[in-house]
């Protein structure tokens, strides 16, 4: 969205009466909350699909084995 679209916007919500800004401003707070649980969920299931991928899991075995040899000079702690 441009600026000069949002200076717009912004200019006819000066028109609107205070009750008509508040209805508009929880309208919008409720409509970023749904789309960061949304988002939320997204990330939390794309997260668990990863986890369970074997690839992944293949991957993180390699590295952890590629490290091993830190954890016996006591760098696990850090």
């Amino acid at each position: 969205m441009t600026t000069q679209t949002l200076s717009q916007i912004e200019k006819n919500i000066s028109y609107l009466s205070l009750s008509e800004q508040l209805w508009l401003m929880e309208r919008l707070i409720q409509q970023v909350r749904k789309n960061t649980l949304s988002r939320q969920r997204d990330f939390e299931r794309d997260l668990a699909t990863m986890a369970n991928d074997p690839q992944i899991q293949n991957e993180l075995k390699i590295i952890e084995e590629e490290f091993s040899s830190s954890e016996m000079n006591g760098l696990e702690n850090i």
